[in-house]
């Protein structure tokens, strides 16, 4: 049953915000007959703008799925959000979509977040077409934004349609590529993709629209060529060629229903009525109404109550769903978003590309009788969303999240209040520091009194490579620590390293255990775990850490006079750039920033240019930094340094 699914693509809508993704899907469900009515961003009556605050802003703040036909063709779209903090949510949809529509605007041309995307679906080899929108607005340059596409994302486009009247009401596409008119140039472009193609074209033999358009579908699913289109999705101009290209040109799932069940729980949805909704796309297998799945990121097996599908617009229950389906499955308690159901084989490895977290945020209940309601809220919400990375510190009645920046903190306090009823005050976010061991040093930790306990270990702790995380092994042997011990102890290590001597997580750090014993009767299956953090933090002090704060690589264009101010503020900040190229009168600088001294360098630099300088920033890499121009926490808890106190709580005689 390989490929059975010739009738449905699976389509990821993307672009900057502002683009018109949403007035989009909402002319793709009217021409396809899946509404009756056009919803208006406006008006804050779209199908895909569901949450208030989306409503209220007229922006998305979250991806939503979304299904139609097109002549028999089963289309589920999933349009995401535009805005760079909710780049978490567009790299989940990444990973579940076959291909992809990205949207530039005719006027301002390919920003700051078009270039992130772009290259994270290049980085995931999904076929991608172009879509030049709002081709009526004033100010529309169909030219500059193909120079746009093909110099700055460096792109190879294949361009279908031409405009007539661009930048008036009376906009309109004319075909360069039909059954009845076949533009020479692209024959050109496409004979470089195909080399019967390109045989053909060099002896001069005649070519047929029907050979040239499959070397042109073969060429975009290769990730060759990216076709170009063009309308206005407001005036309902070029929306029907739009979606022919999708079904002619973006393919379709593939995937064996007949083998063992491979799914992606991408996104996780709240309804009043029926619950948890895990909205899941199947790779391999097949998923039946009552049937019970493993859910093999919790280890943990689940039964299915319920399977929703899209279809043309509206969910039907269905009792099966097979491989390329999108569905939505009820009956999950324990399911969070990013969870693999079944064996998850052929699924893309999740690396992170376009956005991790890098503030952190303390909230709190502004009615302090709603503390213990707003840590409810914040562990549901980071089931749907894992790179909120709650922690809830008990002892000391705080709750964090990782966000990341201030339009995610400000619809976080939206959705908090509107779905849960509950007021919530951000504190100002801090950025996220890291430690690093600054020298090579051993903790020795004696875990033998109050009796009945026993867990001696030493440990070399070392400096590790950037960016490489925590190496751990044992260099002892199982007489002198069991095995099943030393297990707890490597299972420990992570908990330990979450905060060290200056309140921030270790990481690029290299631990071995070099001597241990245990006691064939005082020892307890805990007593290694109580232990591990005692020794870990021990060998901490003796060979001190370092901070590390996070860089941000960017990408500025701007007007040649400006080239001055921001190179100075660029070393104020502790940045470094390399040589500018200069093109027609603008220039185009790229360096690295610290994030402490540049979290609002993107503001500045649109009020120094009057809105016309681009910058495009994302993560590049944690560096030292002093404890000056860092910061330093104090622990959180009870310490493990102080072993009195830290026993007793471990040992849960300390309320």
């Amino acid at each position: 049953m390989e490929n059975q699914h010739n009738n449905i693509r699976n389509i990821g809508l993307f672009a900057h915000a502002d683009a018109g993704k949403t007035t989009l899907t909402e002319h793709f469900l009217f021409e396809s007959g899946a509404t009756k009515k056009l919803g208006s961003v406006d008006n804050g009556t779209t199908q895909t703008d569901f949450l208030k605050v989306e409503k209220e802003r007229g922006i998305s703040v979250r991806s939503a799925n979304t299904s139609f036909f097109w002549k028999n063709t089963q289309i589920n779209l999933i349009d995401t959000p535009g805005h760079v903090d909710f780049s978490a949510d567009v790299e989940r949809i990444l990973r579940v979509i076959d291909g992809a529509i990205l949207l530039v605007s005719a006027v301002e041309g390919v920003q700051a977040h078009t270039e992130t995307l772009f290259n994270a679906l290049k980085e995931k080899q999904i076929p991608v077409l172009i879509f030049i929108n709002k081709i009526d607005r004033v100010g529309a340059n169909i030219e500059n934004v193909l120079n746009e596409l093909q110099k700055e994302l460096r792109m190879q486009t294949i361009v279908l349609q031409q405009t007539l009247n661009e930048g008036g009401n009376d906009a309109e596409i004319q075909l360069s590529w039909s059954p009845t008119f076949i533009n020479e140039n692209l024959i050109e472009t496409l004979a470089s993709t195909d080399d019967v193609l390109l045989d053909a074209y060099l002896s001069g033999q005649s070519i047929e629209y029907w050979e040239a358009d499959a070397a042109l579908s073969k060429a975009v699913r290769q990730c060759k060529l990216h076709p170009v289109l063009m309308g206005s999705a407001k005036k309902e101009v070029g929306i029907e060629e739009l979606l022919d290209a999708m079904i002619s040109y973006l393919p379709a799932p593939s995937g064996d229903s007949d083998k063992a069940l491979s799914a992606l729980v991408y996104r996780i949805e709240y309804d009043k009525s029926i619950g948890k909704i895990a909205h899941t796309r199947i790779f391999d297998g097949s998923i039946s109404n009552r049937e019970t799945l493993s859910n093999s990121s919790r280890d943990v097996q689940e039964k299915v109550t319920r399977i929703r599908k899209l279809n043309n617009g509206r969910y039907e229950d269905v009792m099966q769903a097979f491989a390329g389906d999108v569905v939505g499955i009820c009956g999950f308690g324990q399911v969070q978003t990013g969870d693999v159901l079944g064996n998850g084989e052929g699924l893309i490895s999740h690396e992170l590309s376009m956005g991790t977290p890098l503030l952190t945020v303390q909230l709190k209940a502004a009615n302090e009788k709603d503390y213990a309601g707003l840590a409810a809220a914040l562990q549901e919400l980071n089931f749907e969303d894992p790179s909120l990375d709650f922690q809830w510190m008990k002892d000391e009645k705080e709750l964090h999240l990782k966000i990341m920046g201030w339009l995610q903190m400000e619809v976080l306090e939206r959705i908090i209040e509107d779905r849960f009823q509950i007021r919530a005050k951000f504190e100002n976010p801090t950025v996220i520091y890291k430690e690093t061991p600054s020298s090579v040093a051993e903790g020795y930790v004696r875990y033998w009194m109050p009796k009945p306990c026993w867990a001696i270990m030493r440990f070399r702790i070392e400096p590790a490579e950037r960016a490489s995380g925590v190496k751990y092994e044992s260099k002892i042997g199982v007489n002198d620590v069991l095995q099943k011990y030393q297990n707890e102890v490597e299972r420990t290590i992570p908990l330990a390293l979450q905060q060290g001597i200056k309140g921030w997580e270790v990481t690029d750090i290299k631990i071995t255990l070099i001597e241990g014993e245990d006691h064939e009767m005082h020892t307890h299956p805990g007593d290694f775990v109580v232990a591990t953090p005692m020794g870990i933090m021990e060998g901490l002090v003796n060979c001190g850490t370092t901070l590390l704060e996070p860089m941000i690589s960017f990408k500025i264009s701007a007007s040649d006079d400006l080239l001055g101010a921001i190179t100075s503020d660029i070393t104020q900040m502790r940045g470094n750039f390399e040589s500018p190229t200069m093109e027609n009168g603008r220039f185009t600088l790229k360096g690295i920033l610290p994030l402490a001294t540049s979290v609002d360098f993107p503001v500045k630099l649109s009020s120094r240019s009057g809105g016309k300088a681009k910058i495009t920033t994302q993560f590049h890499s944690y560096r030292e930094c002093t404890d000056e121009q860092g910061i330093i926490r104090e622990f959180k808890g009870i310490s493990p340094l102080d072993t009195a106190k830290y026993i007793l709580k471990a040992r849960k005689a300390l309320q």
